[in-house]
């Protein structure tokens, strides 16, 4: 995934930029619906990912939100809070989150950043890190929500992890 020197000569400012460029990249759809907004559309293994990005230059702040298909019924809601708590306990940065309005799960994730190169390894790692998030839980979420299984067993059916391969 990652931008050579010359990809990135002309993205110091606005990481927009630089979220389109490795998106053009990496031949994933995408709108830009404004100049600090991108909404990018990523295939994953388990479903596809819809990333919006917001930029705020007076914050020189990225926000990430990342949603995926998953809608809660209103009788799961509490299982699901349940699930939210012990994924969010694991992850080091972002959180799980339901959007309410929708009744989805998303990925959020805001990052500072200065002007730079480094803008450039740090959108990359943003992006890299949303969608191996999302991954790495959406079974969670499908076992709660379709398999009836509490959050803890949902958990730590997602967190066995296989070495090698068969």
């Amino acid at each position: 995934m990652s931008l050579t020197v010359a990809d990135t000569a002309h993205l110091l400012e606005n990481p927009i930029d630089v979220l389109e460029t490795i998106a053009t990249k990496q031949d994933w759809p995408f709108d830009r619906s404004a100049e600090d907004e991108l909404s990018v559309a990523v295939k994953g293994s388990w479903c596809d990912y819809d990333l919006s990005f917001s930029w705020r230059d007076d914050l020189h702040g990225l926000h990430l939100a990342c949603a995926f298909d998953l809608k809660i019924n209103a009788g799961k809601v509490p299982d699901i809070h349940a699930l939210l708590a012990k994924i969010n306990e694991q992850l080091w940065l972002g959180h799980f989150d339901i959007w309410k309005e929708e009744g989805f799960v998303l990925f959020r994730h805001g990052l500072l950043l200065g002007s730079g190169q480094d803008m450039v390894e740090q959108c990359e790692v943003l992006l890299s890190l949303a969608v191996e998030a999302c991954e790495r839980y959406y079974p969670a979420f499908q076992f709660v929500l379709w398999a009836g299984q509490s959050a803890e067993d949902a958990m730590a059916a997602c967190m066995f992890e296989t070495q090698g391969s068969a």
